[in-house]
């Protein structure tokens, strides 16, 4: 069972100083049955006043306001994690899903909603006709599909990392032929909702201590995975940038429907866009 240390900077500069408005802040690490969150730290300068509440999801998210303006200002978060989870992960599907197509009961389909509709505008069809490419029969084993599309996007998608901010959307990362984790987990996430399963979005890191996997530097880097809702198994963890399924290696922070909703940290200053010298962001992780 590691223990690992998850360290997190971010550092904005600024040309003068300048009043910061309120950051959100999602950078503590969600306790699960494969993940133990032992200690968490969050240092900011300047001072701010920090309030915490969970969202809708269960995560956890920190507000900080501040009453001084600054020339630059640093969010840095320390958390130490046990991972539990197993290499190897057996997951007990309930027989009435373990053959694809299925029906989600009555109470599951309301509760997932939005979470099993697609969100991204498909007008002629295009990402559900490239979906079913992977189904093979109808009924066919669940999480074998689910896997073939995982790999699928692996296998038929570049990896490459971005520095820039935002997301592709599906089709535009099928248009390209290449994308980041975050790209990646939109994709899968999209291509099972056309299928009718239920999908969210998860922000994490990932523990790489081969250093042989994608969507991670060497030190460490922010993560982006999806989780199915399968009955009997609950939400299973895909990450198809490694073709992976499980968490043996995740250490999710947030989950939602949509990738922007589990930014790690969003705010705004009052000047003008001149003023944002510079942002940089590091994270760490490392087994103790």
């Amino acid at each position: 069972m590691p223990s690992i240390t998850i360290t997190h900077t971010t550092q904005y500069q600024y040309g003068t100083e300048v009043p910061c408005g309120p950051h959100r802040l999602m950078l503590r690490p969600r306790e699960t049955r494969d993940l133990s969150l032992t200690s968490f730290d969050l240092e900011i300068s300047p001072e701010a006043r920090i309030d915490w509440s969970p969202d809708v999801a269960g995560n956890a998210v920190a507000t900080a306001q501040f009453d001084t303006a600054t020339k630059m200002l640093s969010i840095r978060s320390c958390a130490r994690v046990e991972l539990r989870a197993p290499v190897w992960p057996v997951f007990p599907i309930a027989a009435t899903a373990a053959s694809y197509p299925f029906v989600y009961s009555p109470d599951d389909l309301t509760d997932l909603g939005a979470l099993a509709m697609p969100q991204y505008a498909d007008e002629t069809g295009r990402l559900s006709r490239w979906v079913e490419r992977f189904v093979m029969a109808r009924p066919t084993d669940t999480l074998s599909l689910l896997k073939d599309i995982g790999n699928g996007i692996t296998a038929g998608i570049f990896y490459q990392s971005r520095e820039t901010e935002g997301t592709q959307g599906p089709l535009e990362t099928l248009d390209s032929g290449w994308g980041t984790c975050r790209d990646f987990a939109v994709l899968f996430a999209e291509a099972v909702r056309t299928l009718g399963f239920g999908a969210r979005l998860v922000s994490g890191y990932l523990f790489n201590p081969a250093a042989n996997l994608a969507g991670s530097s060497d030190a460490g880097s922010t993560h982006a995975w999806v989780e199915v809702f399968v009955p009997g198994a609950g939400w299973i963890p895909f990450d198809p940038t490694n073709r992976s399924v499980g968490s043996s290696n995740l250490i999710p922070v947030a989950v939602a429907r949509r990738i922007q909703q589990v930014a790690p940290v969003t705010g705004s200053f009052h000047g003008r866009p001149t003023d944002l010298l510079s942002m940089d962001v590091t994270v760490d992780v490392r087994e103790i």
